[in-house]
């Protein structure tokens, strides 16, 4: 395979990734996975992205970073993560789920990885429609990132040019899945919430289980994760 066709896909082991992975395979790259231990409360996702890297690609890296060192967000700190009954008690504005720069620390990762493998192309999940508001998820923070990556490597500044690819950026979240279905992505192997039960079985009621549960109802499925 050509070193063009290599990708280097950030892993999180919940459903956008996952069907961000299955983009990437139909669009014909050699995956390069990369997760991270951050020092997130739900390291169970870690799990369900070693499951499914293990037969969608060529290697997997779990790349350990503690976040917890900074704080500031109910995924790194000592801070409760907010609960709902429906995404319509949803409250504007940033959530404390947000997890400061953490979009930004791990491009810089995969950019370095993207480098060292002669790979040109970088894919991401990040989505601005369906989501909990993150800065970091905005397409303008995408352009931005892509922007300094084609100035800070050599691969960028010899006229190689580094795309980051955000294929779910503009799809709700029951588009995302739908896609998701007809590529084959076995939901059940993904775990999306923010504060899962020792067993791994999700909440139900964090901003990312109420969001998910919306997507596969809005198409008529059933979320095959196990809730508590």
């Amino acid at each position: 395979m050509n070193d063009h066709k290599r990708a280097v896909v950030l892993l999180s082991g919940g459903l956008d990734s996952a069907t961000v992975m299955a983009m990437a395979i139909e669009a014909g790259f050699e995956i390069h996975a990369i997760s991270f231990s951050y020092g997130q409360r739900h390291l169970i996702e870690l799990d369900c992205a070693a499951e499914q890297a293990h037969s969608c690609a060529k290697e997997h890296k779990v790349v350990e970073i503690d976040l917890r060192a900074f704080g500031g967000s109910a995924l790194t700190d000592e801070i409760e993560v907010p609960k709902h009954g429906s995404v319509e008690e949803l409250p504007d504005g940033i959530p404390v789920t947000y997890v400061p720069a953490r979009n930004t620390v791990f491009l810089s990762y995969a950019l370095a990885w993207a480098e060292v493998l002669g790979a040109n192309d970088i894919f991401i999940g990040v989505n601005a429609l369906d989501y909990s508001g993150y800065p970091d998820c905005r397409p303008e923070f995408i352009a931005a990132y892509e922007r300094m990556a084609n100035l800070a490597t050599v691969a960028g500044v010899q006229g190689q040019k580094l795309t980051i690819h955000t294929p779910l950026i503009d799809l709700t979240k029951a588009e995302i899945i739908k896609r998701g279905l007809d590529l084959g992505v076995d939901y059940a192997k993904t775990t999306s919430c923010y504060d899962p039960a020792p067993d791994g079985r999700a909440c139900g009621y964090c901003d990312s289980c109420l969001l998910r549960l919306k997507g596969f109802s809005e198409i008529g499925e059933t979320d095959p994760r196990e809730y508590v």
